[in-house]
This record gives structure tokens, sequence and C-alpha cells, in this order.
């Protein structure tokens, strides 16, 4: 019979450090979501930068309705992420439902959990976005249909941007939405981008908008913001990387400046 084998306990307990990473971003992602854990991994996660995530029950399709029924999960979601530790930044990661939410009360929800924490929305981080390019006519591209993109034309004609034009792909499916190919993306932009207006934004987190950034405003010759390429840049600069990145597109080489959520 072999012998059992001899388990020493060390002489010492390990140093521990303060926390494993020196800045922690927590998401809050659709459970359809495909596309912003690889945005944010590729655009944001660093040594020193930990991103986190929580999924929060959605029911396709989307629309106002189901939309507005996540609200109720979005404590619960936040206290989730590394319960009872503190989170640098909270970003959730919908742009239609922040629109129908309200971009304050999804703040406060996530506060509920995470009271130190600065909150992210897809809509504010993009007015945020636009604004610091200079941007005050824009042209918007979404995949959603024409019900669902009423309420996120209202958003941005009330905080004072000129829609030169706004078009709708006319999906439902948020998981569609994330198959539309890179190279769909850039022709619908290019579509879509009126002469006259200083900006093009391109909503929804699902689409894979973020990774040809830099393409489309080659095309087009202005500045191009899309929803998670905004939130990206945005969670970036709360957690003191002021790294200029111009090849991933003009907004990622300006600093933020002014008060947050």
């Amino acid at each position: 019979m072999e012998q059992p084998v001899a388990l020493a306990l060390a002489g010492r307990a390990p140093r521990l450090d303060d926390r494993p990473m020196e800045k922690r971003i927590g998401l809050i992602i659709l459970a359809t979501d495909h596309t912003t854990e690889v945005d944010f991994q590729r655009l944001v996660a660093s040594d020193r930068i930990g991103v986190y995530v929580a999924r929060i029950p959605y029911a396709n399709p989307v629309t106002p309705e189901n939309l507005r029924a996540m609200q109720p999960s979005l404590t619960a979601a936040a206290g989730l992420i590394l319960p009872d530790e503190m989170l640098d930044v909270v970003m959730y990661s919908c742009t239609s439902a922040s629109v129908v939410i309200g971009d304050k009360e999804i703040a406060a929800a996530i506060r509920a959990s995470k009271p130190r924490a600065a909150v992210v929305t897809p809509t504010a981080a993009a007015v945020e976005g636009l604004r610091t390019l200079g941007a005050r006519r824009i042209s918007v591209l979404t995949p959603y249909t024409i019900e669902t993109s009423r309420p996120m034309a209202d958003y941005f004609a009330k905080l004072g941007f000129t829609m030169d034009r706004f078009t709708c792909l006319g999906l439902t499916d948020d998981r569609e939405m994330a198959r539309i190919a890179p190279e769909e993306i850039v022709a619908f932009a290019k579509e879509a981008a009126a002469p006259d207006s200083d900006a093009l934004f391109i909503s929804c987190t699902a689409v894979r908008a973020a990774g040809v950034i830099s393409r489309i405003e080659a095309a087009i010759g202005k500045p191009v913001v899309s929803s998670n390429y905004a939130t990206a840049w945005i969670c970036l600069r709360l957690c003191g990387d002021q790294v200029a990145r111009p090849q991933l597109g003009r907004l990622m080489a300006l600093p933020l400046g002014g008060a947050w959520l």
C-alpha cells in the first residue's frame, strides 16, 4: 500500500496586493449579447484594467416594451459583479434600452449596488463623444425598426443635435444585428452619412462597428462614433488611460473633459 503524500503548511502567509487589477470595469450586458465582451477585451482590457461581466435576462424582439423590461434587473446584476467590492466603472451595454429607461434612471439603479462607481451608458457615451468631436449636425445608422428608432431620434434632438439623415435597417433580433458583416457595416455607413453632417453615429452594442471605425472614417471623411466604441473610449479615460490611439479612430485620440454620470 502506498504511503500518503505528506502535506506541509507554509511557514508564512502570502503577501496580498490591494486588488488583483489596478482598475475594475463591470459590464452589464444582455443574455443574448455576442459583441460587447469581445470589443472590451480588444479595446479596453489590459494588465492594469480588468473587465468583469454580468448578463441579465432579455427576450427578443427588440421593442421599447422588451427593452424597458430590463430595468428591474440592473441593481441585482451590478451587485453580482465582484460582490461587496468596489468597481471603478459600471457600463450598461444596451443603447436602445438606455433611451427608453433613461440614463439617470440606469445610473441610480446601478449605484444602489455600486454607489462609488462611475456609470456609463452607450447613449450618454455617444453624446459625450460626439460633443468632444465638435459634432452638432449628425447622421445616425441603427439596425432597429422605425418604432424602436423613434425614441432615439427624440433623444438626440432633445440634446440639441440636428439629424441630417436617420437610417434604420429594420431588424428585430439583436442576435441578427451581431451577424451583420463588417463589410456591410462599412457599406451601410457610407450610404447613411449625409454630406452636411459633422459626424456619423452607429447605434447598438450588438453591431460590430467598433472594429471598422477607422475604415468608415477614411471612406466618408468624417468622424464616426459607435455604441461600443464610445463606451470603450470613456471607460478607458475614466480608468486613467489617456493614451491616444488614432489608429482606432479620431475619438480614441482625444481626452475626456468635464463631469460624468
